[in-house]
């Protein structure tokens, strides 16, 4: 019989069950697994009512993941690519492209507020792009601030 895998969540209840056993606080095992001290204290009463087995057998929470694991790495891999491969006409991916590519990929779809928490989960921070004209011409900004600015920078004292 295959054995079945155990959750995250599962994983960090068990992790912070052994580190009470071995006489750890509460406030110290929230940080270590990286919940809330309330959440602690919540499997530490279950752990002194039933043991380590109790952590193990808590339900999971919230609706199943309608993405595996599989299916997210592939999300990433394709977000480590430029949207325009996927038809998108600039280089920046957004909630609503990275759900559209989702939703091509794997027929689901979701809103921009979980996108946002599978971006999150992928790793992935929100980034703003240099607001820069595409007719830019970096010689001229270049001799302007060599020349021009300190001029008007050096009048402005003058005035004051």
């Amino acid at each position: 019989m295959a054995q079945k895998r155990l959750s995250e969540a599962t994983k960090k209840r068990l992790k912070a069950g052994r580190l009470l056993l071995a006489g750890k606080g509460c406030t110290d095992v929230a940080k270590a697994v990286g919940v809330a001290r309330q959440t602690v204290y919540t499997w530490k009463r279950l752990l002194d009512e039933g043991g380590i087995d109790a952590l193990r057998a808590v339900p999971e929470r919230g609706r199943p993941a309608q993405l595996d694991e599989q299916q997210l790495a592939a999300v990433r891999a394709t977000l480590l690519r430029s949207p325009a491969e996927y038809g998108f006409g600039t280089e920046l991916w957004t909630l609503k492209r990275v759900g559209a590519v989702i939703e091509r990929l794997h027929g689901v779809r979701f809103g921009q507020t979980q996108v946002w928490r599978i971006l999150g989960s992928l790793g992935f921070s929100p980034q703003k792009p240099e607001k820069r004209a595409i007719e830019r011409n970096e010689d001229a900004v270049r001799n302007w601030k060599r020349s021009t600015w300190p001029r008007l920078k050096k009048g402005s004292i003058r005035a004051k």
